[in-house]
């Protein structure tokens, strides 16, 4: 519906700000969280945040018209993430939709506790007697007793949902009457609209009825009491207004009072859409939840919060068959739900090292990119052994967003081994490598991951100027020059590690058995279809760099050695050279004695000369020789190419090797 049209849009503005949606990525909080932002907006408010994480795939904001800025994420299930955007935004306006278990695939029994019991605890404990708190509550409390129920009425849950739902609406009441706080529990029915699953009973029944056509159906005889969205919206304000010491802490049913069995709904539909076809009943099976007298009382609501659903069935269907309309839903929606890719999982590993001023910065960027591109994310950072407190500000960012990593180093092994450290880890759909100085920019991510949607499998950065002295410069681009000339591969010139590699390259390059890695040569010895993108690398924002000659010509032996056979073809053709060029000399000094010139003296000089050049000769081609045989002897080896002594995820934190072990084999199982 038009923002314009909505007849609680008033109400809506009289909300006090700032305000929190948790469950913004679920049905309802993207309902909600569209029309307040939209309203507010449009009033020049941008105090609507959307509070989600990845533990759902969140398909719906990413379609969502919101700013990267407006959307938060947050774990409720770590009381530091809960507070500390609380500290940040101090909303005054909380509506928890967070939810797991209502759905049959949500299996997960300690996981529907600790999301709707836990969760809730962390929300209350941080709300305050001047915030408001609705929480999204169910019908299924009632359970067994499901036929017009008052609130006051005995529960009797039938599903460990239903009994976590039971347990967070005692936990409002315990809230509001011991501390005070102004909560409200919404037991919400059979609501429908926009931004459903594409699986549910009503958004399939739509889309069919819109092909002339219908659905395979449960038993004719399962009621519901069906609300639409808008209605469902508006409940959710109206409480958030009316709420006061009087009423706080008592759950309404947000129903319509009707009972609508499976067989009146499908008459409406076929009413409201001409269908002619006949229901094919019982070609569904029931849910195990089912019950053929589910529906509310919903006087309680209409009493002391001034509520009462005003869309009939028939209008809230047509309206569901216009949003899919003008949803492109077979074109757009439906890809976004049943297609992960469409909302992919990027990675992004951070090697560190002496870099803990700059990884907050380089937090709060990505956060911000990846909004930006509303993507989901997974940030890794490798304390590749820093000397500073660098450990203590990744643990920081790992306890407020629980899609951070951190992994800590023995030893400093180099950024090669951080990167592959990172890699074995990650889960994402593609990868990003980044050095942690913040000279690799985060605002380029989204240009790779433009060229990654259009199909190529690593996109890497190519540094068309660098911010350093031009004599600085000047070697670096012809260092690139030359190796290219002298590798057995196409390397790309001015190509450093930041890119974007997709997940199935990650797989190669973790796989390569060997210890001496060079990234950049690896990348492009396993192939795949790759490109490059154009940007300016800047300065090294805090410290001084961790580079310098000595080590810069180790960076360019290791790439020679381990890319080039050119070393050892150069001896070959300086041998056949100088052996054709001894050869023709000693015909010469021959032809010289006995024909041209009689006199010549024998030379102590020349025989000086041509010793120290051989000798010369000889001592570089053992060295070269010797390199390569160092790699081979350091190959054969077998040693690992790094360890970790603790990796931390959110609050867990892994800490022998049995236990990173296992996390490792079940991250790479995913």
């Amino acid at each position: 519906m038009s923002e314009q049209l909505l007849p609680y849009r008033d109400k809506i503005l009289q909300l006090k700000g700032p305000i929190f949606v948790f469950g913004a990525s679920g049905f309802i909080g993207a309902n909600l969280v569209e029309q307040l932002h939209q309203i507010r907006r449009s009033a020049g408010h941008s105090d609507v945040f959307a509070l989600t994480h990845d533990a759902t795939r969140a398909w719906r904001l990413k379609l969502l018209d919101m700013p990267a800025e407006n959307i938060v994420h947050c774990d409720i299930l770590s009381n530091k993430s809960v507070r500390e955007i609380f500290d940040r935004h101090k909303p005054r306006t909380v509506f928890n939709l967070a939810a797991y278990g209502a759905y049959s695939k949500q299996k997960n029994v300690n996981l529907i506790y600790e999301t709707n019991v836990t969760g809730t605890v962390n929300l209350l404990e941080n709300c305050t007697p001047e915030t408001v708190y609705i929480h999204a509550g169910s019908s299924s409390e009632y359970g067994f007793n499901c036929t017009a129920p008052k609130e006051t009425d005995r529960v009797e849950p039938n599903s460990h949902y239903a009994v976590s739902k039971v347990s967070a609406a005692y936990m409002l009441e315990f809230y509001a009457r011991v501390h005070g706080l102004n909560t409200l529990n919404l037991r919400l029915y059979s609501i429908y609209g926009g931004w459903e699953e594409p699986d549910r009973l009503i958004p399939r029944l739509v889309e069919e009825a819109r092909r002339n056509a219908l659905p395979p159906l449960v038993s004719p005889d399962i009621s519901r009491d069906f609300v639409y969205i808008d209605d469902c919206v508006e409940a959710f304000v109206q409480a958030a207004l009316k709420v006061n010491s009087s009423i706080s802490g008592r759950s309404y049913n947000i129903a319509t009072g009707r009972k609508t069995t499976m067989r009146e709904l499908v008459e409406v539909t076929r009413q409201t859409f001409g269908i002619a076809i006949e229901p094919v009943w019982g070609s569904m099976g029931n849910r195990q939840w089912d019950l053929s007298d589910w529906y509310g009382d919903p006087e309680a609501a209409r009493t002391d919060l001034g509520w009462q659903a005003r869309t009939p069935l028939n209008e809230g269907l047509r309206k569901t068959a216009e949003w899919q309309a003008g949803h492109r839903y077979a074109e757009r929606i439906l890809p976004a739900f049943q297609n992960p890719t469409l909302n992919p999982v990027i990675t992004a590993i951070i090697a560190c090292y002496k870099d803990a001023q700059a990884i907050p910065i380089m937090y709060e960027r990505l956060v911000k990119t990846f909004n930006e591109m509303k993507v989901r994310y997974e940030i890794i950072f490798v304390n590749d052994n820093s000397p500073d407190n660098q450990e203590e500000v990744i643990d920081a960012i790992c306890a407020k967003d629980p899609n951070v990593i951190g992994i800590s180093h023995s030893r400093n092994f180099g950024s090669q081994s951080a990167f592959l450290s990172g890699m074995e880890v990650s889960t994402g759909d593609a990868v990003v490598l980044m050095d942690g100085d913040l000279q690799d920019p985060p605002e380029i991510i989204p240009r790779f991951y433009e060229k990654w949607q259009q199909g190529f499998d690593v996109t890497y950065g190519v540094r068309v100027q660098r911010e350093m002295p031009a004599h600085v410069h000047f070697f670096y681009r012809t260092f690139y020059r030359l190796f290219k000339k002298m590798s057995y591969i196409n390397i790309p010139v001015d190509a450093g590690d930041f890119s974007m590699i997709d997940r199935k390259v990650v797989r190669e390059l973790v796989s390569l058995p060997e210890t001496e890695q060079f990234l950049r040569g690896l990348r492009a010895w396993v192939g795949f279809k790759q490109t490059g993108v154009d940007y300016v690398r800047p300065e090294r924002m805090f410290g001084v760099s961790t580079n310098n000659w000595t080590k810069n010509i180790w960076w360019a032996k290791k790439a020679i050695f381990s890319f080039s056979f050119a070393p050892l073809e150069i001896m070959s053709y300086a041998g056949f050279l100088l052996t054709g060029l001894s050869i023709l000399g000693i015909f010469w000094q021959i032809l010289a004695k006995l024909v041209f010139f009689p006199n010549t003296p024998a030379g102590l000089s020349t025989v000086i000369v041509l010793v120290m050049l051989f000798g010369g000769i000889n001592l570089l081609g053992i060295s070269f020789l010797g390199e390569y045989i160092s790699k081979i002897f350091e190959e054969t080896k077998k040693r690992p190419k790094f360890i970790r002594t603790r990796v931390r995820r959110g609050e867990q934190l892994y800490k022998t090797a049995s236990e990173i072990r296992a996390l490792v084999e079940a991250r790479k199982a995913k």
